[in-house]
């Protein structure tokens, strides 16, 4: 698909917030945390979690992704359910984009806004029932979002809805690249028994999710991702999770598969100019300056943010989120360093890497807007250097 807090497993308050994870110090674990050390992984913190990096190096992660398939234990981020008869209208007054246009079984991604705007989250929905949605939201926001829900649906004129925060109960993996459709399909076989209801684990589109019965629990598996590659996610009860990443890896070795740590996730989402909270998007950046007003509706009535969105659509807005790439020799461009044009400072960095597709160092900044059109020259400050880059069209990297 991305929160920061200390206890133990044993402090529960299911609906409240809290995750049941266990802790490293300070470091939550997903359940995935003892296979990761088995296969040698590189653990390092994210979001408050305790996450492999890498397993073998980077770079080799990253092509097999774009070559073959690549897993992902993506169980530290958040999950919430939507129930009830008001649930779509609860949700269309809460997020941007209009869940009236999704089916059972179908997907798409959105944002969650203060009044002001400013993102409080960009997240995934999908409609696992006439009444009832599944949130995939990110780890480093999850019991904000929650909170931020359920303060909502306290305000919600006529009730009919409710929250409930599934994050400590359920985990997910992701298999993403070419070669996830030769082995997917023994891993979940036959039709699916909900959500979209397709013959097999193959026919569903992308942002399509069905649920497969699997040891006695129901697994969730929607043709989604991160990484620009064909794959899917899964999502299952956090107990069952181990017997499905098993599952997969001994299914996918023959095809290629490996597994894969935030390292590679990194750069393949740079690659593609997938944003990522905390980076392209926080509470201060609105969809529009992100670029992301695509999934902003406006024909859908009244939502949280609506005033401040339309009037930037209308007037425009003073930065712009935008991907660039390196033109010449130089190391990677990073987060936090400083964009300039013509002997001005005029941007910083906020995503940016060495992308191992292109061979050249890539990322996204926030520029003013007259600087932001494909093809214009800007310089990148690494190292108390400038070396030139140019805005580009996302995706960056194209089959």
């Amino acid at each position: 698909m991305k929160a920061s807090q200390n206890g133990v497993a044993a402090e529960v308050l299911p609906g409240q917030g809290r995750r049941v994870m266990e802790s490293t110090g300070t470091l939550r674990k997903t359940p995935l945390h003892g296979a990761h050390q088995r296969l040698g992984a590189r653990l390092i913190e994210f979001g408050g979690w305790d996450m492999p990096v890498q397993y073998t190096s980077i770079v080799d992660e990253h092509h097999a992704v774009r070559r073959a398939a690549g897993i992902f234990d993506i169980s530290h981020m958040g999950e919430a359910w939507v129930r009830g008869p008001r649930a779509e209208a609860f949700l269309n007054a809460t997020l941007t984009n209009d869940v009236r246009k999704l089916c059972v079984g179908q997907a798409q991604y959105t944002l969650m806004c203060r009044d002001d705007g400013g993102v409080v989250d960009d997240l995934y929905v999908y409609r696992t029932g006439a009444e009832e949605y599944l949130l995939v939201i990110n780890a480093s926001r999850a019991d904000v979002d929650v909170d931020w829900m359920q303060r909502r649906l306290a305000g919600f004129a006529g009730g009919g809805a409710e929250v409930e925060d599934a994050s400590g109960v359920m985990a997910a993996v992701a298999v993403q690249g070419p070669a996830v459709v030769a082995f997917i399909g023994s891993v979940f076989p036959g039709p699916s028994t909900g959500g979209a209801r397709v013959g097999s684990v193959l026919d569903l589109k992308k942002n399509e999710l069905g649920c497969w019965a699997l040891d006695g629990v129901d697994a969730w598996v929607a043709r989604t991702g991160y990484t620009g590659e064909d794959g899917f996610e899964v999502v299952v009860p956090s107990g069952a999770v181990e017997a499905v990443w098993q599952r997969l890896l001994d299914a996918g070795r023959p095809h290629g598969l490996v597994p894969a740590g935030l390292g590679a996730r990194d750069t393949l989402r740079t690659e593609m100019g997938y944003p990522l909270y905390g980076h392209e998007l926080d509470e201060a950046t609105t969809p529009m300056e992100a670029g992301l007003g695509y999934f902003v509706s406006w024909d859908k009535g009244e939502f949280a943010g609506r005033t401040v969105l339309a009037r930037q659509k209308s007037e425009g807005v003073g930065k712009k989120c935008v991907a660039f790439r390196m033109t010449g020799r130089s190391a990677p461009p990073r987060p936090g360093y400083a964009m300039w044009s013509g002997g001005e400072k005029v941007g910083v960095v906020v995503s940016g890497t060495q992308s191992p597709s292109l061979g050249a160092g890539i990322g996204m900044a926030y520029v003013p807007p007259a600087l932001s059109a494909p093809g214009t020259v800007l310089e990148v400050e690494i190292r108390g250097t400038r070396h030139a880059a140019e805005v580009a069209r996302k995706p960056l990297y194209k089959k």
